[in-house]
């Protein structure tokens, strides 16, 4: 449908398979939902603000091949040995912060922050009870009805 309403989901790949899961979640919500979704690739969690900035940046400048009515960001970032795990994850989570609030957008967080493969597996299958993907998904939708209540997108 060409004025189906789309959404912008940025997919971090460094885990391709837990990645590959938190989109169909996503997926799972948004389609019955009514509502398109594009995907971007990034190479890891921390790629993952930059790449929704450029998409706002290229909305801003009419440049942009559709104007996003949301956006969902999915990741996981699995602890190691170094404190390398505690970085990525606070600087990525105040930066999409940051920019849901400096750009008023509607957004869905899907980052998983797990100590092991094990807790990551479990947080991303579409068919459990984790199914964050799934759960970006819906806030991000609930963030959009939140904009439609106070005027700030069509109706």
């Amino acid at each position: 449908m060409a004025d189906q309403p789309r959404v912008l989901i940025v997919e971090a790949r460094f885990y391709e398979d837990i990645a590959d899961e938190l989109v169909q979640g996503a997926a799972n919500v948004l389609e019955p939902a009514g509502f398109g979704f594009d995907r971007i690739e990034v190479p890891g969690v921390f790629e993952l603000p930059a790449a929704i900035k450029f998409a706002v940046k290229a909305m801003e400048f009419h440049s942009a091949p559709v104007n996003y009515v949301g956006f969902i960001a999915l990741g996981c970032v699995i602890r190691g040995e170094t404190d390398h795990y505690d970085h990525i994850c606070r600087e990525a989570s105040r930066s999409l912060m940051d920019l849901t609030m400096d750009h008023s957008i509607a957004f869905g967080f899907g980052l998983l922050t797990c100590e092991n493969g094990e807790q990551a597996r479990v947080r991303c299958n579409p068919e459990g009870d984790k199914n964050v993907g799934g759960k970006a998904a819906v806030a991000c939708l609930q963030m959009m009805e939140v904009k439609k209540h106070l005027r700030l997108i069509q109706r």
